[in-house]
């Protein structure tokens, strides 16, 4: 059975219709159903969204977006990733419905039940579309790996410093950064 758009937006008024908290994205006409992630990753997130809009922002590059944002590909899938980003030549002003472009950012983070390689596929798919970078963050082993289109990766861990110059000239982290803190 080969889904569409409507069906995920029939399906998403269904579940919140009966309280039922989950993320649906569409590949390939298939219906995919993630539940809540775990804490962690979501703090993971938070913080890398409000360390790349405390530069993005100001600068007016773009819009960066959390995991409920979803974007309708070429290819009509419907997918969401954890953290995007879409400069502001290519989207002026968002609207109440789903994207209809591929992010020039894309990052995914490794949750407690995710695995690694349809992670890195998803990051795949989104680079072969129009993607202009792409990032797995992997808390279990506390590196970050940068994706290019022309196939580099780049992996990060400790004090290395994550760039994203095509994008945000001038804006670094270290990675260490990106875990969350432990109170004493």
């Amino acid at each position: 059975m080969h889904l569409t758009i409507k069906d995920v937006e029939r399906l998403q008024q269904k579940l919140e219709d009966e309280q039922q908290d989950y993320q649906i994205e569409l590949q390939e006409g298939n219906i995919l159903v993630m539940g809540p992630s775990d804490i962690e990753s979501s703090e993971i997130g938070a913080e890398l969204i409000r360390l790349l809009g405390n530069w993005i922002k100001p600068r007016k590059l773009g819009r960066i977006f959390d995991s409920s944002g979803g974007f309708i590909m070429p290819n009509t899938d419907l997918r969401a990733p954890d953290v995007s980003f879409v400069a502001a030549e290519r989207l002026k002003r968002t609207v109440r419905d789903f994207g209809q472009l591929v992010p020039d950012l894309v990052v995914e983070i490794k949750s407690k039940t995710d695995r690694v390689a349809k992670l890195e596929d998803k990051i795949q798919l989104f680079l072969e579309l129009g993607a202009r970078v792409g990032i797995l963050i992997n808390p279990d082993k506390l590196t970050v790996s940068v994706y290019r289109p022309n196939g580099d990766i780049e992996v990060l861990m400790g004090e290395d410093k994550l760039t994203i110059v095509e994008l945000f000239p001038g804006w670094e982290v270290a990675i260490s950064e990106l875990w969350p803190p432990v109170f004493e």
